[in-house]
């Protein structure tokens, strides 16, 4: 079992270096700067509350279903973050290009990833064609975590799951 580990560790190292140093480009370090804050508590607290406010008929059930599926999945990212307290990337490895303000907090797993998830799936669900924006979207905010240097695609690939797990199962309950 600990080869099957070490594979998946030096492999995932391997992408994490590939995102993080080898397609580092003027325009991506401004973009990736700023559409990572889509999946920031801020961001995905108020999109949802302005359509469960201010939306009509399905767009107000998703902005709810988003704000469910946010609590929901933030509950296992709280308790993964304590009992796997993985170290951010950039303190594992020094030769990580970060940007400002880089956390401190565990790694493991992504709650930007998670959250931009919980927020996505409602949405789509309630417009189908949304997804044709709204799911790369989110696949762009993962991807934007590991560019910054804070997370390792482990951690987003789980957020992915949870923000989408949470959602799927907010949805399925609320029809």
């Amino acid at each position: 079992m600990s080869k099957v580990v070490h594979w998946l560790q030096h492999h995932e190292t391997r992408l994490f270096h590939f995102v993080n140093q080898r397609i580092q480009h003027n325009y991506l370090n401004h973009f990736f700067t700023r559409i990572t804050h889509l999946g920031g508590a801020t961001a995905t607290i108020m999109i949802s509350l302005c359509l469960a406010v201010f939306g009509h008929d399905s767009l107000r059930v998703a902005g709810l279903q988003a704000l469910l599926a946010l609590t929901i999945s933030h509950i296992p990212v709280a308790i993964m973050k304590k009992r796997y307290p993985r170290l951010r990337p950039y303190l594992v490895h020094p030769q990580t290009i970060t940007y400002k303000n880089p956390l401190t907090d565990h790694s493991f797993p992504s709650g930007h990833t998670t959250a931009i998830f919980s927020l996505m799936v409602p949405i789509v669900f309630a417009f189908p064609l949304s997804g044709l924006i709204l799911i790369p979207l989110a696949f762009i905010v993962g991807t934007s975590r590991i560019y910054l240097g804070l997370h390792y695609p482990s951690d987003c690939i789980v957020g992915c799951l949870l923000g989408t797990t949470a959602s799927l199962a907010t949805v399925a309950f609320w029809g």
